[in-house]
């Protein structure tokens, strides 16, 4: 199954269609995203036998962030070997856990004004949480999640790393610095949940690629280990990790451009776009 929103309203998603799934439902469904999603198990249920003649046409431009007001994005640092060594670090021995704020998420295809400082790209597989949970074991781990889309963790790596000790949140929650997108897919639909590709481009120029089975902490034990501590909440957002290749860590330095535009993209999920515009 493939979600997202469309005029801020849930849908289901198949090739050029969407469905409204409270329309469809009579009203048995909930319209908003998150409400949607706290009833998970019973989204999945309609799903199966959904009457999609009430479908109506889809174009990718018209599709929302499929999550647009999670309540908690958690985000996971130097979660690839490649990008810790990068970055001039070893790889950690537990997650290196931070925040990004929930008004920096926008939706698949956005333009994103770039603020004063060094904006740099780090895409990402990102976990959208459905059941939810407390103290969930690694071993049921994946049944806590919606599905997978694609999100890109835009940072200012000025204000990011300013400090002693520096803070990221900040610097990654500008406006438009948490593009995620197209589409949220269930696991069930990906040929291996736990390698999954991806990559990304600025013009014909791969500047990332990555495959999840490469990741320090997968998903099923970041789940585990984050609600450990906090309750995961119908559609939380986990950044899993970027690979090697960020803009910063190149020689020499490399930052995104007003007139630019970054593609990223993930296997069985599909691509975001963002354009970048010189500050107002």
């Amino acid at each position: 199954m493939r979600f997202g929103t469309l005029d801020g309203r849930f849908v289901l998603v198949r090739e050029d269609q969407a469905l409204d799934v409270a329309t469809a439902s009579e009203g048995i469904l909930p319209a908003d995203t998150l409400a949607a999603l706290k009833r998970w198990d019973d989204v999945l249920r309609w799903s199966e036998s959904a009457d999609w003649s009430g479908a109506v046409p889809l174009a990718a431009e018209q599709l929302g962030a499929p999550v647009p007001a999670p309540r908690q994005v958690f985000a996971i640092a130097l979660n690839y070997r490649p990008h810790a060594a990068e970055a001039g670090f070893v790889a950690p021995e537990q997650p290196l856990v931070f925040t990004k704020f929930p008004s920096c998420i926008t939706g698949p295809m956005a333009t994103v004004e770039l603020p004063d400082g060094n904006v740099d790209w780090e895409i990402e597989v990102v976990a959208v949480i459905g059941r939810g949970g407390y103290r969930i074991p690694r071993s049921s781990a994946w049944e806590a999640v919606a599905g997978v889309t694609v999100g890109q963790d835009l940072s200012e790596r000025v204000l990011q790393l300013a400090g002693t000790p520096p803070q990221f949140s900040l610097g990654k929650s500008h406006p438009g610095f948490g593009p995620t997108g197209p589409v949220v897919v269930t696991v069930d639909e990906l040929t291996d949940r736990d390698d999954i590709g991806f990559e990304s481009r600025l013009g014909d120029e791969i500047i990332q690629h990555g495959r999840t089975s490469d990741l320090i902490f997968p998903v099923d034990d970041l789940v585990a280990r984050l609600s450990a501590v906090c309750p995961l909440l119908p559609g939380d957002l986990i950044f899993t990790g970027t690979p090697a290749g960020v803009g910063n860590r190149r020689t020499p330095q490399r930052f995104l451009q007003p007139g630019e535009t970054l593609v990223s993209r993930v296997e069985g999920v599909g691509e975001i776009r963002q354009k970048f515009t010189a500050r107002s």
